[in-house]
């Protein structure tokens, strides 16, 4: 359980390290999150905090969720998310938490939706290798036979064309390297799901 913030993928790019080497990274826009609501084990039977990020006009947003945001005097948000955390002490309603909360050196988890690549057959889904390429093979791309003749039947769990992406994705103990909070920059170490301008959830590892 730790603090989580949302932000989005700017694209990635080289940062190179004190020895000077380069190393691939991804810079991730985090847009401040404000807190709608502080919830306390004796209410809600479990500590987290209500955050609501990038803002939006009322009319793009369900009824119900207006009046979170109205409930606590604050603007609306076009999405909202939980974080759960252990200790509720320094959280209130309307705070706003930023890139400063994380640090360089921290390890994070960030999650999001992988890049869509359609329908895909084995060899670009899974990884399969083609046949040869000699004169008389025509199935050079196919998968081949779906299995054994006995059960009669395609068995769960067989690898073979389907749709590939846009699957929700977690990549964990990730280095943050650079923490910019006057541009609200964020660029961790190595690659990170997503496309350009996805949306990621960045949390603290408890690792």
């Amino acid at each position: 359980m730790g603090l989580a913030l949302m932000g989005k993928k700017a694209g990635m790019t080289q940062w190179f390290d004190g020895e000077g080497r380069a190393v691939g990274s991804t810079v991730v826009v985090v847009e401040p999150s404000v807190v709608v609501e502080v919830k306390e084990p004796d209410r809600h039977g479990y500590s987290a905090v209500k955050l609501g990020y990038e803002q939006t006009k009322e009319q793009r947003i369900p009824v119900p969720v207006r009046g979170q945001y109205a409930k606590a005097s604050l603007a609306p948000r076009r999405h909202m998310y939980e974080a759960r955390v252990r200790d509720l002490e320094g959280y209130s309603v309307g705070q706003e938490i930023g890139v400063e909360a994380f640090s360089e050196g921290d390890r994070v988890d960030v999650t999001g939706v992988s890049k869509g690549r359609g329908f895909a057959g084995t060899i670009k889904r899974h990884g399969f290798s083609s046949r040869p390429k000699s004169h008389g093979h025509k199935m050079i791309r196919r998968p081949g036979t779906a299995g054994p003749t006995g059960p009669r039947k395609v068995m769960k769990g067989k690898r073979m064309p389907g749709h590939f992406g846009a699957k929700r994705v977690t990549m964990r103990n990730i280095e943050v390297l650079k923490v910019d909070a006057e541009r609200g920059l964020l660029v961790l170490r190595g690659s990170v799901p997503g496309h350009k301008k996805g949306l990621l959830k960045i949390r603290k590892n408890d690792a």
